[in-house]
């Protein structure tokens, strides 16, 4: 099994520049209403919010959800917090967590809130939070 997130954003383009250039994910493909995202295994579909169909959906957008990225080193973390840091505002310290992961959080320009780790999930999964 996969999974893919699909994230319904309100401009297409600003979306795909912020992982493409911040957070280094490749446009795979893209159409008017959809597009596809990738950096390793993390697979992002992007389409328009207005594809929500609901009453206000940006009540609705990225509510009660973190997505986590994790790199393989802590380095990696490093760099690209401050890759971040240096090229949009909010993106918090890079920080030591008590369950032993340095990480740091942002959100991207439709507010979904991210996290940015190292590790791998198997071995996240087993130490507290």
């Amino acid at each position: 099994m996969r999974l893919r997130m699909e994230l319904f954003v309100d401009d297409m383009d600003t979306t795909i520049a912020f992982y493409a250039d911040l957070l280094g994910f490749q446009l795979v493909r893209q159409s008017a209403d959809y597009a596809v995202i990738r950096r390793g295994h993390v697979v992002l579909g992007l389409g328009p919010v207005a594809k929500l169909n609901w009453p206000n959906p940006d009540v609705l957008k990225g509510a009660g959800v973190e997505i986590v990225l994790e790199l393989d080193d802590v380095a990696d973390v490093s760099a690209l917090h401050e890759h971040c840091a240096a090229r949009t505002s909010g993106v918090e310290p890079l920080r030591l967590q008590p369950w032993g992961l340095h990480d740091f959080r942002l959100r991207d320009p439709d507010g979904y809130y991210l996290r940015v780790t190292h590790g791998d999930a198997d071995a996240s999964e087993l130490s507290p939070r």
